[in-house]
């Protein structure tokens, strides 16, 4: 999942010619948008919870390899641990376990899409707390957003009489909904340390409250013993998770924001030709239209974003 700019410190170091970028870029939206797939197929033989729990405990492993591999690793201090905590409960075991129990009912094409509405939630989250204004482009942006939820959702696209169905769609909301209530603290913390280090800290906080709840709520579950889990979850857990954020955190350091913001838009895109690649999963009109208008919403609101940041 990518960063927010707002949270990488200019401090940090990591710097990359353009071409470098420009490549990490690419990567990081192919691994983002790749790992939906990769996690759909991977729940056909393991229970959410636990699998949200597995991933979590490998890229905290894999994490903490790569901060001191590039020696970076810290450890966290006392000013640290809100973010730690904030991140690790809502973007990481908030948001893994809710996607994991949508992508159960949704196809893996769509829970892309949904759970990428995050900007739309940090609209009025900066109203409300930080006194933030509608502007017309933040209008703009919702109305866009609102309308590709509403083309999702439409009677002709989901079938209203199955509960599991609308279950799996009003989780994958949720989990934008849980990760957007972290970038939002993100935004306002007060980093000591840069957001790649303390990857491993929240990661392993993830994975420490994903054991619990899953000891609790899925008594009974596993994490197969066999390719079908096995493999997705070291993809998604040791190259998407550690990778792809180092990739995020260093491209948002070394190429223009405006760039940055408006390319990881393409990760629902991607996760749409990958799911149709390798899962299978067909592409309706109605999909287009609406991941079309999500992701339109969306580089509305970052490009209001953008100007702020410009004009201050």
């Amino acid at each position: 999942m990518p960063p927010s700019r707002s949270t990488t410190p200019k401090a940090a170091s990591g710097a990359v010619g353009n071409a470098e970028a420009v490549a990490l870029l690419g990567m990081s939206i192919l691994l983002f948008g790749t790992a939906w797939p990769a996690m759909k197929g991977g729940l056909a033989d393991a229970t959410p919870v636990w699998y949200a729990a597995a991933r979590a405990a490998l890229s905290a492993a894999g994490s903490f390899a790569l901060v001191a591999a590039l020696g970076k690793a810290a450890w966290p201090t006392r000013a640290d641990w809100p973010v730690i905590l904030s991140v690790g409960t809502g973007q990481l075991a908030g948001f893994f376990t809710l996607a994991n129990l949508g992508l159960g009912f949704v196809p893996a094409s769509r829970a892309v899409v949904l759970a990428y509405t995050t900007s739309f939630w940090l609209i009025p989250l900066g109203t409300v707390f930080l006194g933030e204004r509608l502007d017309r482009w933040r209008v703009a942006g919702l109305l866009a957003g609102v309308a590709g939820i509403a083309v999702l959702f439409n009677p002709a696209a989901l079938d209203w009489s199955d509960g599991r169905v609308l279950l799996g769609n009003a989780c994958l909301l949720g989990a934008a909904l849980t990760w957007s209530g972290a970038i939002f603290h993100a935004r306002i913390h007060r980093w000591r340390l840069s957001p790649l280090q303390v990857v491993p800290w929240q990661m392993a906080w993830a994975a420490v409250l994903l054991c619990v709840v899953a000891a609790i709520i899925e008594p009974d579950g596993r994490v197969g013993l066999s390719a079908t889990s096995l493999v997705p979850l070291a993809y998604i857990a040791l190259v998407v998770g550690p990778a792809a954020t180092w990739g995020a955190n260093t491209v948002s350091r070394a190429l223009p924001t405006i760039v940055t913001s408006l390319g990881f838009l393409a990760v629902p895109a991607v996760g749409i030709l990958s799911s149709t690649l390798v899962l299978g999963e067909p592409v309706t009109g109605t999909l287009v239209l609406g991941a079309g208008l999500v992701i339109a919403g969306a580089a509305l609101v970052s490009l209001s974003t953008l100007r702020r940041g410009a004009a201050r």
